[in-house]
């Protein structure tokens, strides 16, 4: 997996001051998306060791509140294999930090059949504190929206969702 981007102080990308990790290849290719330059699979650099490393020193700071990992598509499953044993260890590491997920797929596709779907897809879903889903949709953007691009993407508190078999949007 290659990555584009990391910012280590996001304030944008969910609660609190965050490390977001952007990661590359997307295949939904959203008209007016922000970060096109990411669908590509090879753009940016290997997440390599060196890489964890680093996000994991930066997320040691106390005044973090957590990882987003955005993309890209981190639910393409060429992406959820390498995040997994990372978001593993995230978890393990600092189990009082959250971790926020972006993803062009709707939770129904993630839990349902759909492309994304992969070996792992359920034990990252079991992982993640909050999930934005759904495309961006440059007819539907509101730049008045926390966290979100378009009015059909939905923040999504993840273990009500898991619990309760559905779609439970976040309270946050």
């Amino acid at each position: 997996m290659n990555y584009g981007n990391i910012k280590t102080c996001d304030v944008s990308n969910g609660i609190g001051v965050r490390v977001s990790l952007f990661v590359s290849g997307c295949t939904h290719h959203c008209k007016g998306c922000f970060n096109a330059e990411t669908w590509d699979f090879s753009y940016g650099q290997p997440f390599t060791q060196e890489t964890e490393q680093f996000l994991f020193s930066e997320l040691g700071k106390s005044y973090i509140t957590g990882l987003s990992v955005l993309g890209g598509e981190p639910f393409e499953p060429e992406n959820q294999r390498v995040l997994l044993p990372f978001l593993h260890r995230m978890r393990e590491s600092f189990p009082e930090k959250t971790i926020w997920v972006y993803s062009g797929y709707t939770w129904e596709e993630l839990t349902g059949e759909s492309r994304a779907r992969c070996e792992v897809t359920d034990e990252m879903l079991s992982l993640l504190d909050v999930l934005v889903d759904g495309e961006f949709v440059e007819a539907r953007k509101d730049i008045s929206l926390r966290f979100r691009g378009s009015d059909n993407q939905r923040i999504l508190d993840v273990p009500a969702s898991l619990a309760a078999g559905q779609a439970i949007l976040w309270q946050g």
